[in-house]
């Protein structure tokens, strides 16, 4: 069954295009406190980092986790320990995949989007592997 949420005001989405409204609001969010994005969505075959940006001189691998209501837990609640083993494995792959990139500091980032009717929220730990 497809679960219908309110995105912005006078528009449902589907949970096809929850995670590209949550990253969308992510990457604002983000943006408006420095962070300078590099790639958004890179995938190897091994996976898929949702956010690369830059904070300063550290170079953040994001995962971006989007819920609407709270029937289905807090956003951070998904990231399991597979999913951060997995985000650990793709860093170095991602830096294989871009040599001419060269980082001081690396960190993984989770930002939680909350979507509840017409009201978005955005949480974000920093370094949480």
């Amino acid at each position: 069954m497809e679960q219908k949420v309110q995105g912005p005001p006078g528009r449902t989405l589907r949970n096809g295009r929850l995670g590209r409204f949550g990253e969308d609001r992510a990457v604002a969010w983000l943006q408006s406190r420095g962070f300078r994005v590099l790639e958004r969505n890179w995938r190897c075959a091994r996976g898929e980092i949702d956010i690369v940006a830059w904070d300063s001189c550290t170079l953040a691998f994001i995962e971006v986790k989007t819920r609407s209501g709270t029937a289905t837990g807090h956003p951070f609640e998904a990231i399991t320990v597979t999913k951060r083993a997995r985000m650990r494995r793709l860093v170095p792959e991602w830096f294989d995949a871009h040599p001419e990139v060269h980082a001081r500091a690396v960190r993984i980032d989770v930002v939680a989007v909350h979507v509840d009717g017409p009201r978005t929220a955005v949480e974000h730990l920093a370094g949480v592997l």
